[in-house]
């Protein structure tokens, strides 16, 4: 699988409570249908949302940040990265961004994150469609907890061993392998001295008690819901997407993606762009694939 990515446009750094953000705005080029934010996961970045957002913005103001921690993002030791805390940035960028109940799209942990700033933190979504979202248990795969268990070894692994590591691990969410190039641009930022630290320090911080207090909270979400999966998720299986919603309010449409693992964004851009244009605009009560939507370029 190759990853044709489109470019998105220079980062401009966004300072909240002290931690610097990479964001992102595509506009489009006429008048924008509304504001949509793309939220991301581990270990990737805005850039796993890329070809998406550019379709999006043909219609929409897309709105992405790389979480702290991530990406462009300032990756400096001292600034938390647990969900609880990228919850709370959520919010307050949103606030920065003057978006008043814009679209949200979730990947991954970026799930947790967008539910977690909508149910502990005030922030009022038009709706939250959720990707192979990390909010139900089980989830933390032995390696999280490996690396829990020795946060001082993995950062001192040597380069070309660290970078053999994140390259299998990436490689391993999606159903088919990933070609090199593909992989190149998402364990790009990991690869650095400061990125090998981060990496490790992210994945430590991730720990399924955080998500607990927003899973206990579902039946509270305050707007429409919607929810996609690839159906061969290695990560998170695709038996969550029935369990969210069942947990969540309302008449909860779910897709999903055959021959699709983890990576839903990258490895079927076609088929998201797709379900996220039905979703936000008039087909989310029979929200369904058309048998060419599916395509994985």
């Amino acid at each position: 699988m190759h990853l044709h990515e489109p470019h998105l446009p220079d980062p401009v750094p966004v300072v909240i409570d002290g931690a610097s953000i990479a964001t992102y705005v595509l506009e489009p080029d006429g008048p924008s249908a509304g504001d949509v934010v793309l939220c991301h996961g581990t270990p990737w970045s805005s850039r796993v949302w890329a070809q998406v957002a550019r379709r999006l913005s043909a219609t929409h103001r897309v709105h992405l940040w790389d979480m702290p921690g991530y990406g462009r993002s300032t990756m400096d030791a001292g600034t938390p990265v647990g969900l609880p805390t990228q919850s709370v940035r959520l919010a307050r960028l949103l606030s920065h961004w003057g978006l008043d109940r814009p679209h949200v799209v979730a990947h991954d942990v970026g799930g947790a994150v967008a539910l977690g700033a909508h149910l502990l933190h005030g922030a009022e979504y038009a709706d939250l469609f959720l990707w192979d979202a990390v909010t139900l248990d089980p989830w933390g795969s032995p390696f999280f907890r490996l690396v829990a268990d020795h946060p001082d070894v993995f950062p001192q692994l040597p380069p070309a061993l660290h970078a053999a590591l994140v390259r299998e691990y990436v490689s391993g969410a999606s159903r088919h392998r990933l070609d090199a190039a593909t992989t190149d641009v998402l364990v790009e930022p990991w690869l650095d001295e400061d990125g090998q630290r981060a990496f490790y320090r992210q994945v430590a911080a991730l720990r399924p008690e955080d998500t607990r207090p927003v899973a206990a909270r579902l039946g509270e979400v305050r707007c429409e819901v919607g929810v996609g999966w690839g159906a061969e998720d290695p990560w998170v299986p695709v038996e969550q997407a029935g369990r969210l919603r069942a947990l969540l309010p309302g008449d909860v449409p779910v897709v999903e993606l055959d021959d699709v693992g983890h990576l839903a964004p990258l490895e079927a851009p076609g088929a998201v762009h797709h379900a996220l244009d039905a979703w936000l605009s008039t087909g989310r009560e029979s929200l369904t694939l058309d048998p060419g939507a599916a395509e994985q370029a």
